[in-house]
């Protein structure tokens, strides 16, 4: 078979290439993200130092999946006030606020690591302030990364923030996994501490952005506001319903701890946590291709698909090697899910819901993996390490398949043709929407 004439290899390599035009054109949307990169490199040192250190404490499957179920309340509580602050306060004082707030959750994990006796109800509790601190900061960000890009440059935004986003999911748990096992759960969270103070050095730089209407006074009702406007739109429901079920079937990190025992490769915990995010950084990296998709809908119907037969896969596999490439497989379809569910709400939503609607984009993408970790616990309690993560691939598969036939709308989207897009592509060009 003859080889590709080099024009053709280059014209593909472009087509492939990451689109970093966000980068070059917005000195606050670097700074966003590289407080982003530093925050996360610290949360993820500690999202592996948290169930090992249950684990320690406990040696319970049901007590280190509970751990993500704790944080649940509050991550759906604040996210939707969290959203509806955004609409109505400083989004950027909003950031700064909940960055101290996280800051002192990791002080508090750190103190109890240091005492004699640690609590593992301490676990718990802090997790829960955490998850509601992040969820009040998400809204606001993202919000903010709105308004201070183009709407044509958001996929390749999304696709920079998962660059980002991944790369601290590899360096953080390989480096949290050695740094647990060598120097203890203390260390973790010191070094969590210390990286939330660099990130808040950066935010502060951050200009304050103005809005494009007039805000929305937070209140149960804007909050109800929020969700009814996303309940009128079954393109929206698609991209939350979709992740929120491949994510709480699929989802399987609570298991890790024990499915490196059963690996016989105890020292392979940094690896396992790093797969997914080794998958999503090679998608981010080949992702100019997505700027050519307009199917958004059916995009993110395959990918989730995609991602739960890698899990399934992964859970026959017999050694770590073939389990850490199946998992980044699922990692990159992931990525790619989340790319084209990102661009159909930041191409769609107005500002006025932006913030509001960003909290309930937040608990689509977070309910999901807490739900995953206590549903992993459960069922390996029931049949084992293995038959938890291979029937959650599975089922994942089942749903998203009953997804995609229940919500036709979402499944025909098409960026060119939809009428919200229109409706907000014209609203930022100052001129009157036509179909």
């Amino acid at each position: 078979m003859p080889e590709p004439p080099p024009r053709t290899l280059r014209a593909l390599a472009r087509r492939l290439r990451l689109d970093l035009t966000p980068l070059r054109g917005s000195r606050d949307f670097r700074l966003l993200l590289g407080s982003s990169l530093i925050t996360m490199i610290g949360s993820v040192v500690t999202m592996v130092a948290v169930p090992y250190q249950m684990k320690q404490l406990t040696g319970s499957y049901v007590a280190v999946g509970l751990v993500g179920l704790a944080e649940f309340v509050p991550m759906v509580v604040c996210g939707l006030w969290g959203g509806a602050i955004a609409d109505a306060l400083d989004r950027r004082r909003i950031v700064i606020s909940s960055e101290v707030g996280l800051c002192l959750t990791s002080v508090l994990l750190l103190v109890n690591a240091l005492l004699p006796e640690p609590q593992a109800w301490v676990l718990y509790v802090v997790g829960a302030l955490a998850a509601g601190f992040a969820s009040v900061r998400g809204p606001s960000e993202q919000a903010l990364i709105n308004r201070v890009l183009p709407l044509d440059q958001m996929t390749a935004a999304f696709a920079i923030q998962g660059l980002v986003r991944n790369t601290a999911m590899i360096a953080g748990p390989a480096a949290g996994g050695i740094v647990v096992a060598s120097f203890g759960p203390a260390t973790s969270y010191g070094i969590d501490v210390v990286t939330f103070l660099i990130s808040l050095v950066l935010l502060v730089r951050v200009r304050t952005v103005a809005r494009s209407g007039e805000a929305t006074p937070a209140s149960l009702r804007s909050m109800a506001e929020g969700v009814r406007y996303a309940l009128r739109r079954p393109d929206l429901m698609g991209t939350y319903l979709v992740d929120i079920g491949a994510m709480a079937f699929a989802f399987s990190n609570a298991l890790f701890p024990f499915l490196v025992d059963d690996l016989n490769a105890p020292k392979a915990l940094g690896l396992l946590y790093a797969a997914g995010g080794v998958g999503s950084v090679v998608a981010s990296l080949t992702s100019g291709w997505t700027n050519h998709v307009h199917r958004h809908g059916l995009a993110v119907i395959l990918s989730a698909t995609a991602w739960g037969v890698a899990v399934a896969i992964a859970s026959v596999m017999p050694n770590v090697w073939l389990v850490f490439l199946f998992l980044a497989i699922a990692g990159g379809a992931d990525m790619v899910s989340g790319l084209f569910r990102g661009t159909i709400w930041n191409q769609t939503i107005p500002d006025a819901y932006r913030g509001r609607l960003a909290g309930i984009e937040l608990l689509s993408y977070s309910t999901g993996p807490m739900l995953g970790d206590a549903r992993a616990g459960f069922m390996a309690q029931l049949g084992g390490t293995r038959f938890s993560l291979g029937a959650g691939g599975l089922l994942c598969v089942g749903v998203v398949a009953l997804m995609a036939t229940a919500l036709p709308r979402f499944r025909g989207y098409d960026a060119r043709t939809d009428e919200h897009a229109l409706a907000e592509r014209a609203r930022r060009a100052g001129a009157p929407a036509t179909a």
